[in-house]
């Protein structure tokens, strides 16, 4: 058995959450491998007990893929591990690639002891390297253990996502709109950063085509202010029909902080974009208002002087709510908060072909909207909110919609156009090919601010008044992308979830000594008296008899 179960690796599943079984998607990803892809895994050396159990889940992971694909090879490595020089030319060259330590303080079993440790793993084939985070950024005020529970829960995703992006031949196609007022290429700069190390990455001016290519894999169009004609929205139109993908980012009102600061009463004008016919045919509807939400960022705001300098105060400012992802969706899965700036509700429309309509972003149950016109000003902040006003619940903010859609055209093109249409070799199509859009009522989240004093751009999901990232609003647009783009389902991946099934400390201290006994000593009681009982026997059984 035992030689047999060198060759062989199998098990049952018996956990309830199916912990150990991978995806198809995932199974899929490895068994296309046809070449070495060799995995180098830095979490080793001393580690405390919540790191042990990450390393362990690690290990489980890779001899998985291994017995779905030979070609998965792995080793661990302690980056601390050497002579002062060996140490500081492996971290140099770790740190060349984005692979920095975290200091993590822990018991040793006498004393507390603080090193750096390296949460990654190096994924190699066919020449390429890119690093993989086994570890999940700790959530302010989150437990370690929850946090270390989750990063289990991703490590899957990660190690398939990583293996599909070194695998795939050719780098699909994503562009943004411009030509009406849509974010610059200074304020996507982060995330076409981002983008392009996986995809090609471009702008596309849609009033210069006469038709969206095909190969075109994402069309992403990010907060217009400019009108669209009808023949640029019957071009996204029909590349939506032949399967084409959107990510509409798109802002109802025109609110911001420095209008509100220049007039005394700032009443948003609506933004005229002449898309809303297009996502009434699709499922949804953006309402001209704006949400506001007691769970929300903080403004500054002057509350006097004092030595001939402005006091400030920080208050939470209801139009910048911290959006709530859908755990429940791999896109949202294990995310914390999304923070949006004047963002507006999201209907949803029946229509004629069956489209899933999935919420990905909301507010928190302490929310309501005002409906424009609505006069904004920061007097809102004297007072204390009135709780009981924002009482409706869950506002959605961002919705999925997969499935077959109705082209706005339907019954509408003229014999004129579908002759002009005819001398251009180009189909008209009424109904989709099975697809995917999303639809986000706020683009600024995902913008990078530029900082003046050195003309550099700000991480996505920098708040200046608060000086904090959240990280969230990177990850959230990029998983939005992602799933658009990936049409293997490894995405799908992130949705696993583990019970986390904690011991009863207390309980566990007032009754150490009792576990001690049946763990250890009375497995060994029972060895001696098997023991004793056994030689009697035989004494008895092959005594020569008198």
């Amino acid at each position: 058995m035992n030689v047999i179960a060198n060759y062989f690796h199998g098990y049952l599943d018996l956990t309830e959450e199916k912990r150990f079984t991978l995806s198809e998607s995932t199974e899929d990803v490895v068994e296309s491998l046809d070449d070495i892809l060799f995995v180098r895994i830095l979490l080793d050396g001393e580690l405390p007990g919540g790191f042990k159990r990450l390393q362990n889940a690690t290990i489980q992971l890779m001899d998985d893929l291994n017995s779905i694909n030979p070609n998965v090879e792995y080793e661990f490595e302690d980056v601390l591990d050497g002579t002062k020089e060996e140490v500081k030319n492996r971290r140099e060259q770790l740190s060349e690639m984005g692979v920095i330590p975290i200091a993590l303080k822990f018991f040793n079993g006498t004393e507390y002891t603080q090193k750096g440790i390296y949460p990654y793993a190096l994924v190699t084939y066919e020449g390429r390297t890119l690093p993989i985070s086994l570890l999940k950024e700790q959530v302010l005020g989150e437990d370690e253990e929850i946090t270390l529970n989750k990063s289990i829960e991703l490590l899957e995703y990660k190690f398939a996502n990583h293996i599909q992006k070194l695998t795939k031949e050719a780098k699909q196609n994503i562009a943004f709109a411009r030509g009406h007022g849509e974010l610059t290429y200074e304020q996507t700069i982060r995330i076409e950063t981002e983008l392009r190390a996986l995809y090609n990455v471009g702008r596309l001016d849609l009033d210069s085509l006469v038709t969206i290519d095909k190969a075109l894999d994402l069309l992403i169009i990010a907060a217009p202010k400019e009108t669209f004609d009808e023949q640029t929205k019957f071009k996204i139109d029909q590349y939506i029909m032949n399967g084409g993908k959107v990510l509409w980012m798109l802002e109802k009102l025109e609110a911001d902080l420095d209008s509100i600061a220049k007039y005394t009463f700032y009443v948003p004008p609506e933004i005229e974009t002449n898309l809303d016919d297009m996502l009434f045919k699709y499922g949804v509807r953006i309402q001209p208002d704006l949400v506001l939400d007691l769970e929300s960022t903080v403004i500054p705001q002057i509350v006097g002087s004092q030595g001939g300098k402005p006091q400030t105060m920080f208050y939470k400012w209801y139009y910048h709510p911290l959006a709530m992802p859908n755990q429940n969706h791999p896109i949202g899965k294990n995310l914390d908060r999304v923070n949006l700036f004047f963002p507006s509700s999201l209907d949803t429309i029946r229509t004629k072909y069956k489209v899933e309509k999935t919420p990905l972003l909301t507010t928190s149950p302490y929310s309501r909207y005002q409906l424009n016109p609505v006069r904004l000003n920061f007097q809102i902040l004297k007072d204390p909110p009135v709780t009981s006003k924002f009482n409706k619940g869950k506002i959605p903010l961002a919705y999925l919609l997969e499935g077959t859609f109705e082209s706005v055209y339907a019954n509408r093109i003229t014999p004129d156009f579908q002759a002009g249409l005819d001398q251009l070799n180009i189909e008209f199509k009424e109904k989709s090919e099975p697809t995917k859009q999303i639809v986000i009522t706020d683009a600024d989240f995902a913008k990078n601010l530029i900082n003046t004093r050195n003309n550099s751009a700000e991480p996505i999901g920098f708040n200046k008044w608060e000086n904090k990232v959240f990280e969230a609003n990177k990850d959230f647009v990029l998983n939005c992308i992602q799933y658009l783009l990936d049409d293997n389902g490894v995405l799908e991946s992130r949705s696993k979830e583990i019970t986390l099934r904690l011991l009863d400390s207390v309980k566990t201290k007032e009754e150490r000594k009792k576990w001690q006994f049946i763990n250890i000593g009375l497995p060994l009681l029972f060895l001696g008296l098997f023991g004793l009982g056994y030689n009697y026997y035989r004494r008895r059984k092959y005594s020569i008899k008198k």
